[in-house]
C-alpha cells in the first residue's frame, strides 16, 4: 500500500510499504529517506501519535493513501536518556544513522569505533532490504546506485555508499538552511532555489512516468537471429540503421572466409565511433531458416559484435521488422524467423551484463598504458625542459590552456619548427584517432 509522508518543512514522500511492516521498520525507512533519526522521530497519524513500535501498520490502523506526519520530538541526548527512565526500556532498540560516520571525517573521535557502528548500521539496513522485496523493488527504481552495491555482497561497498548518500543529504540540508535564512534577492539563493525547483519537477515527471508509463522503465532487448554462414552458425544482429552489413574478424576467422577478404576496400568506419575496416568480402551465403540468401560484408578488425545485417541486405531481400510478432519476415521468399530471448542472446548483445564492468576495465588498462608510455617519453626525451627555451612561451601556455601536458606541445612543436598552428592541429588528430 502507498502511503503519504510529510515532514515539517513540508516536504511530501510516497513510499509503498506493506501491511506487515512493523512501525521500527517503517521509522527506519523514514530516516532514509528523511535524514532525521528514528529516536528523534514521531510519527503522527490522524492525530494520534504511533508509540507502538513492534504493531504492524495494520493494526495501527494505517490504510491506503493515509497521511502520516513526521515530527522531531526530541535531541540524540534526550531520546537516549528518555530511553532509559521509559517504562519501554526492556524493548530492543531503535536503529540509530545518526551514528553513521563518513570515513575520515573529522567529527569521528574515534575512528575504528565509528566503523564498526557505521558497518553494523549497515547490515542492519542491508538485511531491511533484503526481507522486503516490495521496499528492494522501489530500492532499484529510486537508487539504483545503492541497489547495486546490495547486490554485490559486499557489506563493506554498501556501507561506504550509504555513508556517502547520507553525507550528500546533510549537505543538501544545510544548503537548504542557509537559503533559507539568506536575502531573498542574493543571487546564491536564487540559484539553490531555482535549483530546488528544477529537481522537484524532475522528481514530479519521473513519479508520473512511473504511474502512467511503467513500462519505460524496464530494459528492450536487442533484435538478434540465429543464421548460418557459409555453415557455421552466428547470432546476426539486425540493424536497420547500418548502412552496410558487417562482420568481425574474428568471426570470419570461425567462418572460414578471411581468405576472401579484399584488402582494397579497407578504409574507416565512422558511426558513433571510428573503427578500422580490414577489407570487404564481395559475396558470402548466409542461410536464414530454409532460406539461402547472398550478401557481402564489411570486415572489421575490433567490432564486438559478431555479425550485423545492415540496410543493404534488408532492402535488397525486402525484410521487414514484425514487432507485434516478433519476427523478421523476409520478403523475397515469405520466411520469417523470430528474433532471439534475452536468454540467447551473445554477451555483446546483452543490456544487464558485466560488459560495461569490462569495458571499464579495458578503459583502466588503456589509461595506465597510455601513462606509462607518457612517462617513457618523458624519460627520453630529458632535456625537453630546456629545449622549450627555442619557443615562444606565449604559444606554449596557450596550447597548454587547451587541455595537454606540457612534454607533448613542446614535442609536437619540435615535429613542426615552432609553428603553433600545426601543433595545434597534430594535437588534436591524435585525441580523435585515440
Amino acid at each position: 500500500m502507498k502511503i503519504t509522508v510529510t515532514t515539517h518543512d513540508d516536504n511530501l514522500i510516497v513510499l509503498d510499504v506493506s501491511e506487515d511492516l512493523e512501525l521500527i521498520n517503517f521509522k527506519a525507512l523514514c530516516e532514509v529517506e528523511t535524514g532525521i533519526p528514528s529516536q528523534e522521530t514521531g510519527l503522527t497519524h490522524n492525530g494520534q501519535l504511533l508509540v507502538d513500535d513492534f504493531s504492524t501498520m495494520k493494526n495501527l490502523g494505517v490504510r491506503e493513501g493515509d497521511v502520516i506526519i513526521i515530527q522531531r520530538v526530541a535531541s540524540s541526548a534526550t531520546a537516549m536518556d528518555h530511553s532509559f527512565s521509559s517504562p519501554s526500556n526492556n524493548m530492543l532498540p531503535q536503529f540509530d544513522f545518526s551514528r553513521i560516520q563518513v570515513p575520515g571525517s573529522s567529527n569521528s573521535n574515534n575512528p575504528g569505533t565509528n566503523r564498526q557502528h557505521q558497518m553494523q548500521d549497515a547490515e542492519y539496513v542491508r538485511n531491511l532490504f533484503l526481507s522486503s522485496p516490495e521496499q528492494l523493488a522501489l530500492l532499484k527504481q529510486n537508487n539504483p546506485r545503492l541497489a547495486d552495491a546490495l547486490s554485490s555482497n559486499k557489506i563493506e561497498e554498501f556501507s561506504k555508499v550509504m555513508a556517502e548518500q547520507m553525507e550528500e543529504r546533510k549537505k543538501r540540508e544545510d544548503q537548504r538552511i542557509r537559503m533559507m535564512k539568506a536575502h531573498p534577492f542574493d543571487s546564491e539563493a536564487q540559484k539553490l532555489i531555482a535549483e530546488e525547483i528544477r529537481q522537484k519537477n524532475i522528481e514530479a515527471n519521473m513519479e508520473a512516468a512511473m504511474e502512467y508509463n511503467p513500462e519505460m522503465f524496464g530494459t528492450v532487448v536487442m533484435l538478434y537471429i540465429n543464421c548460418k554462414v557459409d555453415g557455421y552458425p552466428v547470432k546476426a544482429f539486425i540493424d536497420s540503421g547500418a548502412q552496410t552489413t558487417i562482420m568481425s574478424s574474428a568471426c570470419a576467422e570461425r567462418c572460414n572466409i578471411m581468405r576472401l577478404v579484399d584488402s582494397r576496400w579497407a578504409g574507416l568506419a565512422k558511426g558513433v565511433g571510428v573503427q578500422k575496416i580490414i577489407g570487404r568480402i564481395h559475396m558470402v551465403q548466409v542461410a536464414i531458416e530454409n532460406d539461402f540468401l547472398t550478401t557481402s560484408f564489411s570486415v572489421l578488425e575490433d567490432q564486438p559484435m559478431d555479425m550485423l545485417l545492415g540496410l543493404d541486405m534488408l532492402k535488397r531481400h525486402q525484410c521487414c521488422i514484425d514487432l507485434e510478432h516478433n519476427v523478421l519476415k523476409i520478403g523475397t521468399t515469405g520466411t520469417e524467423t523470430p528474433f532471439l530471448p534475452e536468454n540467447e542472446l551473445p554477451d555483446c548483445g546483452r543490456l544487464t551484463t558485466s560488459s560495461d564492468h569490462d569495458g571499464s576495465k579495458n578503459e583502466e588498462k588503456e589509461l595506465k598504458k597510455a601513462i606509462d608510455e607518457s612517462k617513457r617519453m618523458n624519460q627520453s626525451s630529458g632535456g625537453s625542459s630546456n629545449s622549450s627555451q627555442s619557443f615562444k612561451e606565449t604559444d606554449i601556455t596557450e596550447l597548454i590552456n587547451l587541455g595537454f601536458s606540457r612534454e607533448q606541445v613542446i614535442q609536437e612543436l619540435k615535429r613542426f619548427n615552432g609553428n603553433k598552428n600545426e601543433a595545434m592541429a597534430s594535437l588534436f588528430a591524435k585525441i580523435l584517432k585515440f
